[in-house]
């Protein structure tokens, strides 16, 4: 069975190291261990399910243009993700032992890149096709492969970075992705940026595709950083509060109380 697998090609620095893994970086390495995943559905499909052989979309996630960029293909099965116990690892988890391990990884090998990447712009651009024509530019994937593009994990559960892929599905995005010719079709449905909204306009403000990916990195769940509120000054009027970080203005609330 197929599968798509993302991860994270601009740099970001988690614990002190760049978990960045692009499709250069990709190539470059020619195998890769899947490491970092800490999402138990995700890690599910890497230890029961994943098969020697079963080929791999890999997916650019969290970046300014997501997308398919290359091929790829399962060379070993699922095993511990030793990195889970090392304490310097940017996804460390202190709960798991080495006796009952809690997280797994498969090995990926590079096997091409794509021509023309399918974008998630692309693909969602097809999922709302769904009961209309096929425009004549991917007229060769047919509406069947259209519809299982549209029914793809990838469209309607995003924020998982190791998902299954019907084979229709795998074979339209390998098409795509060697063809081309739809580029023209995502830029006709990109709104423009200059575009003014009235203040009672109901339009619904259009999301980057970067801004809707989660996560998208090979680990499923990044840490998330708490910050501390704050009231926001208006400088449209002078009257509000400067800025104090939430907890300061706790403060100053329960000491007027006790006075």
């Amino acid at each position: 069975m197929p599968w798509l697998m993302k991860a994270e090609p601009d740099s970001r620095v988690v614990k002190g190291k760049d978990v960045k893994f692009s499709v250069d970086d990709f190539e470059k390495l020619g195998v890769s261990p899947w490491d970092g995943v800490r999402n138990h559905e995700a890690k599910k499909i890497m230890k029961e399910r994943m098969k020697i052989g079963d080929k791999v979309l890999f997916y650019h996630s969290n970046c300014k243009v997501p997308g398919v960029f290359a091929i790829a293909e399962v060379v070993k099965e699922g095993y511990p993700d030793y990195t889970a116990w090392d304490p310097d690892h940017p996804y460390y988890d202190p709960k798991t032992k080495k006796d009952q391990p809690t997280w797994f990884m498969v090995n990926v090998k590079f096997i091409q890149r794509l021509d023309y990447p399918p974008t998630l712009s692309l693909i969602k651009y097809l999922a709302s096709l769904s009961t209309s024509i096929l425009p004549d530019e991917i007229s060769y994937i047919g509406k069947d492969g259209s519809n299982a593009i549209g029914n793809m994990q990838l469209v309607n559960r995003g924020r998982l970075s190791v998902q299954p892929v019907e084979q229709s599905a795998y074979d339209a995005i390998i098409l795509l992705g060697t063809q081309g010719g739809w580029e023209s079709l995502v830029q006709i449905k990109k709104p423009k940026s200059k575009s003014k909204v009235e203040p009672n306009s109901t339009a619904k403000r259009e999301i980057p595709p970067a801004a809707e990916e989660d996560e998208g990195e090979k680990a499923i769940e990044r840490p998330q950083l708490k910050s501390k509120g704050t009231v926001k000054k208006d400088r449209a009027s002078p009257n509000k509060t400067e800025d104090v970080p939430s907890e300061a203005r706790g403060e100053r609330r329960s000491k007027r109380l006790k006075k």
